[in-house]
């Protein structure tokens, strides 16, 4: 049996380096607009960048229509209904039916249920809206992070494709 040799080459780098550019970016940005949770940002371009323009943009829908539902009705749920376990299992129930009414994709769904978990059960000294509206505005850096840097710079590609 061959044991499979560790090897690096600079075609293998293009892909780390790509990400971690996209992640910085995303991180300078959420800085600079002043938001304490910043680390939303570059998780979100991390999360969003592909190999090609095409795949990302896909990824960066899944994740913006995901996000702006999940907070949405975690901000509605926790100002109206509390948060409590009956109200959380509500709520990601809730917003997978609403994905599935809207014909979002999977991706779409997990990334609605993590953002309404977030604004529901994470405690926060603002109200849900400004807590919802933040998490929205820094995903939203994170992904137009990955979208430009994937633009700007594609991966190369391989000679199989």
């Amino acid at each position: 049996m061959k044991t499979p040799r560790l090897s690096l080459s600079r075609k293998s780098l293009v892909y780390p380096i790509r990400t971690t550019i996209a992640a910085v970016l995303a991180l300078l940005v959420a800085r600079t607009l002043g938001f304490r949770e910043i680390y939303w940002a570059p998780i979100s371009a991390v999360i969003v960048v592909q190999s090609d323009f095409g795949s990302s943009l896909l990824m960066s829908w899944h994740r913006l229509a995901g996000t702006a539902l999940g907070v949405s009705v975690g901000a509605l749920f926790a100002e109206f209904l509390g948060r409590s376990a009956l109200v959380f299992g509500c709520g990601v129930l809730g917003v997978g039916v609403l994905s599935a009414v809207l014909r979002l994709d999977r991706p779409a769904n997990r990334f609605a249920a993590i953002a309404f978990t977030i604004v529901l059960l994470v405690p926060y000294a603002k109200p849900p809206w400004v807590v919802a509206l933040h998490r929205f505005i820094e995903v939203s850096a994170g992904i137009l992070a990955g979208l430009v840097l994937t633009a700007v710079w594609p991966e190369p590609r391989t000679k199989n494709a």
